[in-house]
């Protein structure tokens, strides 16, 4: 049976909450999950995103993510936020658009929303 629209975004949404709140134990990463951020590898596995999400300082300063924009292409999830980060730089907060894909499989094997692939653009940005 296809996994629904509906669970495939509850999957992508449980990531991106993660980046604020730092508690990924339930984000439904494939085991084999990758990342890719501006065309780098940043994660390898998912269990390696999950401790990265958990505890890892480059995601530690997130303070804020905004209720995504979600649409689906096929096995792609894609979602468009903006998150805010705790420093500060000249008294102007740092916040960041990001434009994510998610490979979801709507036949994914397991039967499950699972994340097999992130695929991530992010565009800095200061504000007051």
């Amino acid at each position: 049976m296809p996994v629904s629209d509906a669970d495939r975004i509850a999957a992508a949404q449980a990531y991106i909450s993660a980046l604020a709140s730092h508690r990924a134990d339930d984000v439904p990463f494939a085991p084999g999950c990758t990342r890719v951020e501006v065309g780098l590898k940043t994660g390898f596995s998912g269990n390696h995103l999950r401790r990265s999400l958990n505890r890892g300082v480059q995601y530690k300063v997130i303070k804020a993510v905004t209720t995504p924009t979600f649409t689906i292409d096929g096995d792609t999830v894609r979602a468009e936020f903006e998150l805010s980060t705790k420093p500060a730089l000249a008294g102007r907060s740092v916040g960041a658009r990001i434009d994510e894909t998610f490979l979801i499989p709507a036949d994914d094997p397991s039967g499950r929303a699972q994340i097999h692939h992130i695929n991530a653009s992010i565009r800095p940005f200061l504000s007051r």
